[in-house]
């Protein structure tokens, strides 16, 4: 094992950073995330759960390769495994929790090519387009992240409407083109084909567009800036997407004659924003200092089951000069659920003629909002290694008054090989 390099196997010889020079880039990543249910929570009995990701990456240059102008090619397959505590313990498995403390759990547990498209700049970096197979939150509201509570994580407008906009590990076809009006402020608009079958654990490698339901149009304009005398970047967006997918209406008597039937459908839309500023720096070095972030999302009430969501974080890398890449974050995060949503669900008992919570075919009311919170330190251990202890604490699971507050230790891993 290499101490001194960015990646855990070493440089090759050199033979890595020259096929990187030259135009080819490769990422081998793994993702580890571990968490436990210390107290609370629907299921005090399940104690562990660990889950994981692995990442192959090539990142090719073709301006060097093929002297192609500003042009480059991008393939990754992920591979996801395991377990989450948030599903098997936390939440009511009847309704689930609405976040989860294990962010690299999810979207299916089976390989996928995550990403397989192609990017050129046209007019001096002015105009910029991406197709192909592509993921809608590398693009759309994205910023660093580094909490495991999935609240405070990147593409926040996909984690809380993931039934429309898919995120990372999912791709689908399509793509975006961007406007560089400045260096610093852009607008870009994307579309995205939208087909279920993509989500489906084993269709990882399905490329064909049979199935699809839609299109997902997501628009965002960003403003880039480097602020004050130390020039301290800042990422601030506003975005809005419509999705051309029909989904179920929630409203009072949205069942049909009295059955567990949606009697109408509609499309989806939405707006978020994100605030991501580097506030201080330590005697000039950008990668030392605080970092705040704001995020918000809004949802339409007629189709969403969670119509609003905030999340605030603040971050701090290099609170110690012995320690200078190790970071402390804290952040809080609110989903709300569509009042709307909570009345159809009570209409659904009413249906059933069922009112209580112990009832196995009771339907959980969702109501109000689930509140998550997180705590960690990240040890940067060497160049290819960061651990990150965590402790959380997630208020009303699900939004479901009858499960108790979980409180949940955690630690992720993340290695470069």
């Amino acid at each position: 094992m290499a101490v001194n390099s960015p990646w855990m196997f070493g440089d090759w010889g050199g033979e890595r950073s020259a096929l990187k020079q030259d135009g080819v880039d490769f990422q081998v990543n793994y993702t580890g995330e571990a968490a436990s249910n210390f107290s609370g929570g629907y299921d005090k009995s399940t104690t562990a759960r660990y889950a994981d990701q692995w990442q192959f990456g090539t990142t090719l240059d073709l301006e060097k390769l093929l002297n192609w102008s500003d042009t480059e090619f991008q393939l990754t397959v992920t591979n996801r495994n395991g377990k989450n505590v948030t599903n098997d313990a936390i939440g009511d498995p009847r309704v689930g929790t609405l976040s989860s403390t294990q962010e690299v759990y999810g979207r299916g547990q089976t390989t996928r090519l995550t990403q397989f498209w192609l990017r050129q700049g046209y007019f001096n970096h002015t105009l910029d387009i991406k197709a192909g197979r592509v993921t809608v939150g590398e693009d759309f509201d994205s910023m660093q992240s580094n909490f495991q509570n999935l609240t405070m994580g990147s593409g926040a407008a996909g984690n809380w409407r993931g039934d429309r906009w898919y995120n990372w590990p999912i791709s689908q076809w399509g793509g975006r083109v961007k406007l560089n009006f400045t260096p610093e402020i852009y607008t870009q608009v994307g579309i995205y084909n939208q087909n279920p079958k993509n989500y489906d654990t084993g269709n990882g490698f399905r490329l064909d567009t049979s199935g699809g339901v839609g299109n997902l149009i997501p628009l965002e304009v960003g403003w880039l800036p480097k602020l004050g005398a130390q020039q301290l970047p800042g990422k601030y967006k506003v975005g809005a997407y419509y999705s051309s997918t029909k989904g179920n209406v929630y409203s009072s008597g949205a069942f049909e004659n009295g059955g567990m039937q949606y009697s109408d459908t509609a499309h989806s839309y939405g707006g978020y924003f994100l605030v991501q500023q580097q506030l201080t720096a330590v005697d000039g070095d950008h990668s030392r200092g605080l970092t705040f972030t704001l995020q918000g999302v809004m949802n339409d009430k007629k189709t969403s089951t969670t119509d609003n969501f905030q999340s605030i974080a603040v971050t701090y890398v290099g609170l110690f000069d012995a320690r200078p890449k190790d970071e402390i974050g804290l952040g809080a995060g609110r989903i709300h659920v569509n009042d709307e949503f909570t009345r159809t669900q009570r209409e659904q008992n009413d249906g059933n003629n069922v009112n209580e919570y112990s009832n196995p075919t009771y339907l959980p009311i969702q109501s109000g909002s689930e509140y998550d919170y997180e705590l960690y330190y990240g040890i940067h251990a060497t160049d290819w290694l960061t651990v990150r202890p965590n402790l959380q604490y997630i208020s009303a699971p699900g939004a479901v008054s009858e499960v108790k507050d979980a409180f949940v230790g955690g630690i992720s891993v993340n290695v470069a090989l």
